[in-house]
């Protein structure tokens, strides 16, 4: 898909909350717990990041920017997983000086082909912008966007990483920059180091087509990829005829 041939357009994304860290330890209490740098903040906009078990299994991914007060805002995934993620936050808190706020329904707009609004998406510079207020472009469906981000092949939480189970490497997030090996400790480090340093992940997320996997119509998501009668893989999200799919290295 060649986006840079397209006009200026806005995608609405769909299940997005927020939580609100405010306090004077927000950033150290937040440094300690998520797999990126939360000091790329002092050079960025925006950082993509993940929070992990401490079996280092994936739990939730969030995009984090500062407000002028100093305030953390993420952007992650909406209702329920919002809640559970603020949770969590509130139980790893303890006596850190952070309070925190969980909006479950918030809006989030990924702006393509214009860097007139919103922050940078981390992950890629194909995937555009992210903005939190409805910039004054034409907009396209979500299908239209979910397409393109499986062409990139770029994750969208928890419809392609298995809460508790699918790991960093495996999903890509190292190429996606919402990784750093040289931050310090934080929850589920030592796996995910592990792997990186003896290249033990031994199958990734991958863009397919039905035409790429011999099939007439790609599988639902979670259905098992079948070839020459053994599985080689597992169905993840999918728009139309292009999905992603965790598969086999060969």
């Amino acid at each position: 898909m060649n986006i840079m041939t397209e006009a200026p357009y806005i995608v609405n994304l769909k299940n997005r909350g927020k939580i609100i860290i405010y306090g004077a330890d927000n950033r150290t209490f937040l440094q300690s717990l998520i797999t990126n740098d939360i000091e790329l903040l002092n050079s960025q906009p925006c950082v993509y990041s993940c929070l992990l078990t401490p079996q280092g299994k994936f739990l939730y991914d969030f995009f984090i920017t500062q407000d002028n007060d100093g305030a953390l805002h993420i952007d992650c995934e909406g209702g329920e997983r919002t809640k559970e993620l603020g949770k969590l936050l509130n139980m790893y808190k303890l006596r850190a000086n952070a309070n925190i706020e969980i909006i479950e329904d918030s809006p989030v707009y990924a702006v393509i082909n214009s860097s007139d609004h919103g922050y940078q998406d981390p992950r890629s510079p194909d995937i555009g912008y992210r903005a939190y207020t409805k910039p004054d472009l034409p907009e396209k469906d979500f299908a239209h966007w979910d397409a393109l981000r499986i062409s990139l092949c770029i994750p969208d939480g928890s419809r392609d990483m298995i809460e508790g189970k699918s790991t960093l490497l495996e999903c890509n997030i190292d190429k996606l920059n919402g990784l750093s090996y040289d931050k310090g400790c934080y929850i589920g480090q030592e796996l995910t180091a592990r792997m990186h340093y003896r290249g033990l992940a031994k199958k990734h997320l991958q863009t397919v087509t039905a035409k790429d996997l011999e099939l007439e119509t790609l599988p639902s998501s979670g259905e098992p990829i079948i070839k020459d009668d053994k599985k080689i893989g597992e169905m993840r999200s999918s728009s139309d005829d292009i999905g992603l799919a965790l598969l086999r290295d060969i």
